[in-house]
């Protein structure tokens, strides 16, 4: 049996990196961003002050159809794409692509904002509402009544329910025990104990269903956000002085073969780009199932909320992150076996001691909290298209029960099948993107020619 699992894992090993590390892949969801980009005419910049004032408040309507409010659609979206990416995601991208891959998730950042703008109207435009006022909706539902595409709907509602298993539930159980250990390396053994504990506590959040899961992600994710944006915020003072010089690294290995050669600026763009998409899950297709609950009838609007998560998650949050590692010259001086959060944990303690491991080891374990209850209401929204609601109640149940398991047990097999199950979520998302392109421009012309 041992022997199985060690070559599943070794093959699906080889198909996740295949799938993640090619540029066929990258083009495709950064080409569809630029597509996007260009069809919407820049929405990401003529769009974002009105975005911003949506998410405070401003145009909301109690007496519009939806479950959650603009601001907790956001916070719970955000929940999901901010997490382990942002810590770990961001130091594997420097550590392999070198300081030039920081640029690169920028750039896939900005196109990205126009295509989370596109698959949350969609998902707005396209959602189902019963009689009870319980909203479903994402992808799945855009194929099915935007394109009559009843076979591929259904292939990205399993992909998604078999990845809301992995990469939202047990790798980020898993990672809710690596940051602890940080603090407490006795925990390491005692995965069992952590995994029980987090149980009780995701079960008490997610079976109480999307509206408990947004009031518990709009409590989390600012909170969290801001004690790690402070944490990395008084790292760059303390090193204030070095910040120019970063900036100037970071434009010369992404733009500039010719000082760094042409193999590094090509591994810059491969694992930046691939760790951005990764980080802000643009076009993959998972948060327009958390924004289709939006309490709105105009769903450009939640599509205009919803571009702000890219620069949320990648402009923001994995800069300060770059910019830590930069700074401190942790990138090039730490001990080779720091890599991923390790990597980061290492960088923050180099200016704020054993406090900086502190910030990221509870910031590792908030982010994975909050990111598998996001993906819990992924899971939920999925198994609901394909069996119905009396579904959604044991999915529930067994998406809490494996989080223990996740938190005791190696999963290296569950990353690459949950990589795997993302990408092949995505294919069928970017086609419904690039075939109802028409449709969202014109959504969008007719909300901003409204007086």
């Amino acid at each position: 049996m041992e022997e199985l699992i060690a070559q599943l894992t070794e093959w699906t090993g080889w198909l996740s990196g295949l799938l993640w590390g090619n540029y066929i892949t990258l083009i495709a969801l950064l080409g569809t961003g630029c597509y996007l980009t260009l069809r919407m005419g820049f929405i990401q910049i003529k769009g974002f002050r009105h975005s911003a004032q949506l998410i405070g408040g401003k145009y909301s309507d109690p007496d519009h159809q939806g479950e959650v409010s603009h601001f907790q659609a956001l916070s719970t979206a955000l929940s999901a794409t901010v997490g382990t990416g942002n810590i770990a995601g961001v130091a594997t991208a420097i550590s392999l692509g070198g300081p030039g891959a920081l640029f690169w998730m920028w750039v896939t950042a900005f196109f990205g904002m126009a295509t989370k703008f596109t698959e949350c109207t969609l998902a707005l435009k396209f959602r189902e509402i019963d009689p009870k006022g319980k909203v479903s909706g994402g992808p799945m539902y855009t194929l099915l009544h935007g394109l009559k595409m009843r076979r591929t709907a259904v292939l990205f509602a399993s992909f998604a329910l078999i990845a809301s298993f992995g990469i939202g539930n047990m790798v980020q159980a898993n990672s809710v025990v690596d940051g602890l250990s940080y603090l407490w390396p006795q925990l390491k053994e005692d995965g069992w104990l952590v995994g029980t504990l987090l149980a009780i506590l995701v079960g008490l959040v997610i079976l109480g269903g999307v509206q408990r899961i947004a009031k518990v992600a709009s409590t989390i994710v600012p909170f969290m956000a801001v004690l790690y944006l402070c944490a990395a915020l008084i790292v760059l003072f303390n090193y204030i002085e070095a910040i120019p010089a970063a900036f100037a690294t970071i434009l010369n290995h992404a733009l500039n073969p010719w000082s760094v050669g042409g193999a590094a600026v090509g591994e810059a763009i491969r694992w930046g780009v691939a760790r951005g998409l990764f980080s802000n899950e643009a076009g993959l297709g998972s948060s327009p199932m958390a924004h289709a609950a939006a309490r709105t009838n105009e769903p450009v609007r939640e599509g205009l909320v919803a571009m702000m998560e890219p620069f949320i998650d990648t402009i923001v949050i994995c800069t300060m992150t770059g910019l830590v590692i930069i700074v401190t010259g942790a990138y090039a001086n730490a001990p080779e076996d720091a890599v991923g959060a390790a990597l980061t944990a290492f960088a923050f303690s180099q200016s704020l001691g054993d406090g900086g491991a502190m910030v990221v080891g509870i910031g590792l374990s908030l982010f994975a909290f909050s990111t598998i209850i996001a993906w819990s209401y992924y899971g939920d929204r999925s198994a609901h298209f394909l069996f119905g609601e009396r579904a959604v109640m044991p999915y529930r149940v067994i998406f809490t029960v494996l989080v223990v398991f996740g938190a005791a047990v190696p999963l290296n097999l569950v990353w690459n099948l949950a990589d795997i199950t993302n990408i092949l979520m995505a294919l069928p998302n970017l086609l419904a993107l690039i075939l109802l392109a028409g449709l969202v421009k014109r959504l969008k012309d007719e909300y901003m020619n409204q007086p």
